[in-house]
């Protein structure tokens, strides 16, 4: 049960929040108790506390309806040009507390919620998280989202309603176990399903080229169901709209076949059809060549287009008689956004449709499909870049596969034409790689086919440009452009850290929420005192609020004054782990060398999934939490030093570990990690990062200023000459005696008495074949971590180092990204228009 807010508290929330009015309170109560009758059909004395979290989604739902509709009906008058956002990854999280902040509803729900005797936070600790994404990539789409709805921008996302989202993860006996993510299994009051929208999808058959053109035959069919999700802007009375797709069997499926005689048979086999969007590939940074992989990233494809081209086609509202039959103005009212090369089919799709079915020449219809297009690269690692195997084209996608061949026999023209006789050139630029199987090579597609091209931080387009891309960008340097990531500020601040909100607001007015950029006004407060007081106690009271959680959850008693050094992110080996592992082992080993030396106390939080086929992932999250046992029952240790692992890392768990954070460990090997954005959600909730000289990590100093960070080893340059000379970790571990130390520990089963040899193939990567270098940068890390003690023994400067950090994350505001994105490539313009919500009249009928 809630407690009584004090005055001075709710002075406080009043100034980010907004006052509730009495009006609102007891509507809100009115539509609470409406649906927990009527759309529930429960009363109090049998409703659970899911049926309480289900009515107040529905209440506030009802909110967003009226300006749903609204800012459809606008779009469809104003004709403006529209964005579509193509990713096989949303990120989502919870919908409940965005939604009533964006709208402003949140102090009247929680009063509304208190009156009626209910606990608000209990409530939305019951919602699901939607997660229908791996990491970074996914989320970056949901932020992205809430940016593009907040700049009053006309843009829809579209991607799969998989079933079962990223799994569930367990740690038993210290080793990862995947349970799948049944998110649906009790309904999902935010989603819209439109059948009347149900649109086919084709898929193997033949090609057949008549004297009226092609035709694509012989195929099967499955319907693609969309779900529309609303999107709503920060008080602006936008709602965008976010359209996913489900794959349902046509009633004819199988029976059609007359050689089918079992009609139960027939009926079972629907499955196959609608396996397609049952579940999310686990796979971060990793390409896995599979068909069924292949035949969702073209569904969501074929399905998006369809509806792109018919609202094209159709641009007043409620009609669907097509309009517009000239293709010629279909750039400058329609933009696609290609997630990464996932979905990279919208490309030869499109071409498809333009020539096979709406009959243009191919020149027109390739002009208008690349000023259509853009394409996000997301990763340098050659591990990560799709290259699809030729025969499953053949096999699913025959014809798309001849428009493959013609894209590249033209390209490949281009170039020769320029570079006359360089054959190697025309090998290297190829769509097609030769070789067994000859392979697709979707980010040269995606190239070729898209008027723009960006990666995601300064740095790593840079390196876009200068490896992976280098031949391309040669050819047509205009094209290539970089957008750094960013993080929604309402999610990422608001809505995880209230109080850091309150005292930003009460210093500096409550604009920052729509221009981060305002946050730099924090620097005249530097020398503050009371201020440095503020945000030194907000910071203990989210430490303090998450040590509560895990004291509950992980049975380990936490030192409230020790250092909250956090590295949460997708296991993989360009993260380093090891690396931080490597550094908690030696501070071990150095409180047991001198068991009454005082010591900065840490405790030492690794969090995050493995790619369930990721053998080397796994070990490192088994090896992370058998390093923790010994730490944490270790008497001599005490509570200067303890280990967690963090259990099923996820949107919702991000938004409470964030604000607790003192120190973020983003040490990833220079050149490795395209931009992260944990690190800036970390940099916005008041932590200081430690940090390669990688990703956004580079201008996250250039903005706090590097002495505010504690950066630390290589950099590109320095990993590029490493290559060139090769790296040698044997030399490492013979001169550095407390490297060899940690590592004869894990490999002589220090960790994993049971099992001596439990850890070998991890000692054996990293002594033999380690492409990213760990022991390359651990004393430089080491030295680092002992800096990162003595700041912290001064709390005031620690603070202040704080503030430069909060002060300088203005530029990485995902608002600041799609600003970038409207302006530079997809040629519109951010509006602060507010779109009159439904209880006004509407500003077009006037």
């Amino acid at each position: 049960m809630s407690t009584p807010v004090s005055d001075d508290e709710k002075r406080k929330q009043i100034s980010v929040r907004g006052i509730a009015g009495l009006g609102d309170v007891a509507e809100i109560k009115r539509s609470f108790n409406r649906h927990l009758h009527f759309t529930l059909v429960k009363d109090r004395n049998v409703a659970t506390p899911r049926d309480y979290y289900c009515a107040l989604a529905h209440t506030v739902r009802d909110h967003l309806v009226g300006r749903w509709i609204r800012t459809q009906q606008y779009y469809y008058e104003k004709d403006p040009k529209r964005v579509h956002y193509l990713s096989l990854e949303f990120y989502m999280g919870r919908t409940l507390q965005n939604t009533m902040i964006n709208l402003g509803l949140q102090t009247a729900c929680d009063e509304a919620v208190y009156q009626l005797g209910l606990d608000i936070e209990e409530l939305e600790e019951i919602e699901e998280d939607a997660g229908l994404g791996n990491g970074g990539l996914g989320r970056l789409a949901a932020c992205f989202l809430d940016s593009m709805a907040s700049l009053g921008l006309a843009a829809y996302g579209y991607g799969i309603r998989y079933d079962f989202g990223i799994f569930n993860q367990k740690i038993r006996n210290g080793w990862q176990v995947e349970e799948a993510d049944d998110w649906l299994r009790y309904g999902n009051p935010w989603e819209k399903a439109r059948p009347e929208y149900m649109l086919p999808v084709h898929f193997y058959g033949r090609v057949e080229h008549t004297a009226e053109g092609v035709k694509w035959v012989d195929t099967k069919v499955v319907l693609a169901m969309p779900y529309d999700t609303p999107v709503p802007g920060f008080k602006n009375n936008t709602v965008n709209t976010i359209r996913l797709w489900s794959a349902k069997a046509p009633n004819d499926f199988n029976l059609q076949d007359f050689n089918v005689g079992d009609y139960i048979e027939a009926v079972l086999d629907r499955n196959l059809a609608e396996n397609i969007t049952r579940v999310l590939y686990p796979n971060d940074n990793f390409f896995e060549g599979q068909e069924l992989r292949l035949k969702q990233e073209y569904f969501v494809v074929a399905a998006t287009l369809q509806d792109i081209i018919r609202r094209f086609k159709s641009s007043k509202f409620g009609s669907r008689d097509p309009i517009r039959t000239s293709f010629e103005t279909f750039p400058s009212k329609v933009a696609i956004q290609l997630n990464d090369t996932h979905p990279a089919l919208a490309i030869p799709e499109l071409m498809r449709i333009f020539v096979d079915v709406e009959k243009l020449n191919w020149e027109k219809a390739w002009e208008v499909t690349r000023q259509t297009c853009a394409y996000t690269n997301h990763t340098v690692l050659p591990e990560a870049l799709e290259r699809w195997p030729i025969y499953l084209f053949e096999k699913l996608l025959p014809r798309h596969l001849e428009i493959i061949y013609q894209i590249n026999h033209l390209h490949l023209q281009r170039i020769a034409a320029k570079f006359p006789g360089d054959t190697d050139r025309l090998r290297r630029m190829s769509l097609i790689e030769e070789g067994d199987p000859k392979r697709i090579n979707m980010a040269h597609l995606c190239v070729v086919g898209s008027h723009a091209v960006n990666g995601v931080a300064r740095i790593h387009s840079d390196i876009v440009k200068s490896t992976v891309f280098k031949d391309f960008y040669e050819v047509e340097p205009e094209k290539f452009q970089n957008k750094t990531n960013g993080i929604t500020p309402r999610r990422w601040l608001l809505l995880c850290n209230p109080g850091l909100a309150d005292i930003i607001a009460e210093t500096i007015g409550d604009g920052f929420m729509t221009d981060l950029y305002q946050l730099r006004n924090l620097l005249d407060f530097i020398d503050d005192e009371a201020f440095i007081r503020d945000i030194a106690n907000v910071k203990q009271e989210n430490k303090q609020k998450f040590a509560t959680y895990l004291e509950e959850k992980y049975e380990v008693k936490i030192n409230y004054e020790s250092i909250f050094d956090i590295q949460v992110k997708r296991i993989h080996e360009y993260k380093r782990q090891l690396l931080n592992l490597l550094h908690v082992i030696t501070f071990y080993n150095r409180i047991k060398k001198n068991p009454s030396k005082h010591f900065v106390p840490r405790t030492v939080i690794i969090g995050g999934k493995a790619a369930p086929g990721y053998h080397m992932a796994k070990m490192i999250i088994k090896l992370i939490s058998a390093v923790g046992l010994v730490i944490n029952n270790d008497p001599v240790v005490g509570d200067r030093l303890k280990v967690i692992y963090l259990e099923n890392y996820r949107v919702s768990l991000a938004e409470k570990v964030i604000p607790a954070a003192d120190l973020s460990e983003q040490i990833s090997t220079a050149g490795t990690e395209a931009s992260g954005t944990g690190n800036m959600k970390f940099m916005l909730n008041g932590a200081l990062t430690i940090g390669t000289m990688d990703g956004a990590n580079v201008e996250m100093a250039e903005e706090a200023g590097e002495e505010n960070l504690f950066i630390f080893g290589m950099r590109v340059e320095d990993v590029e000459a490493m290559d060139r000379t090769g790296y040698n970790a044997q030399e490492y571990y013979q001169r550095v005696p407390e490297l060899k130390q940690a590592l004869d520990q894990i490999g002589a089963g220090f960790f994993s008495p049971e099992e001596p040899e439990l850890f070998k193939d991890v000692v054996n990567m990293l002594m033999n074949h380690d492409r990213f270098k760990v022991f390359a940068d651990y004393e430089a890390y080491m030295i680092c971590q002992d800096k990162v003690n003595e700041l912290y023994k001064n709390p005031k400067k620690w603070t202040q180092a704080v503030i430069h950090n909060i002060a300088g994350s203005g530029k990485f505001s995902s608002d600041r990204t799609i600003s970038e994105y409207a302006r530079e490539i997809w040629g519109v313009e951010p509006s602060d228009v507010k779109i009159p919500p439904p209880n006004e009249p509407s500003i077009l009928s006037s």
